[in-house]
């Protein structure tokens, strides 16, 4: 069989399109995973109080302060630390889940082994960047929610159970790889109760740990 030069010329051009398509996107291999881990100075940032938030670009409208935390908030942290996160009633869950809404936070997707309380090798970078950030001078001495979510896989108590379990995996890292008292860290678990992706309550994504700081430091402890 022959080819004419404008033929072969072609045959050449849609044999170079069919490769490039079949390249991943730049950057991007086979086998690849995406994580979403995060660097110490990222926690640090978005945990700080907003006072210590270094500025951005932009407009900025009057000073950037944090309400002042009311009587009953300040009664609620206080009877929740130092206790187990067994312990903790539904109401009291979703007290503390109030009173974290408009306070620094971070959601760090510390993903976890399915159907295990086991943090997965691919978030442990996370991990360790969270107890170096605990430990910074911005942070140490605050008082933290570590709330553990599941997937919609399994019923309710069997989720509420696993999300408390990986709550206190994190915290007994925290404690025991980088002398976190275990009263600045409160655990909390909320099962399927509140995924992080509704339209995929079976993702990864759902299976994780945030952590909102509920407190700062005192002026005695600066």
């Amino acid at each position: 069989m022959t080819f004419s030069a404008k033929g072969f010329t072609a045959i050449l051009s849609v044999m170079t399109i069919g490769a490039a398509l079949m390249l991943p996107p730049s950057g991007a291999f086979a086998g690849d995973e995406k994580t979403k881990n995060v660097s110490e100075d990222e926690i640090v940032r978005a945990l700080a109080p907003p006072a210590k938030k270094p500025l951005t670009r932009g407009l900025s409208i009057g000073p950037q302060t944090e309400p002042a935390p009311s009587a009953a908030e300040t009664k609620l942290i206080q009877s929740v630390r130092g206790r187990s996160t067994r312990s903790l009633s539904a109401v009291e869950r979703e007290e503390i889940a109030t009173a974290a809404k408009d306070k620094p936070n971070i959601d760090l997707e510390i993903t976890f082994d399915y159907n295990s309380a086991n943090i997965s090798a691919k978030s442990m970078p996370s991990v360790q960047a969270l107890g170096r950030a605990l430990t910074n001078p911005d942070l140490k001495g605050s008082t933290f929610v570590v709330a553990g979510h599941t997937d919609a896989a399994g019923g309710e108590t069997y989720n509420q159970d696993l999300s408390e379990r990986r709550a206190d995996s994190i915290k007994r890292y925290l404690i025991d790889k980088y002398s976190i008292p275990a009263s600045d860290l409160v655990t909390v678990g909320y099962g399927k109760s509140k995924l992080k992706d509704p339209s995929q309550p079976m993702a990864e994504a759902n299976r994780r740990v945030q952590v909102v700081n509920m407190e700062n430091k005192t002026t005695a402890s600066k």
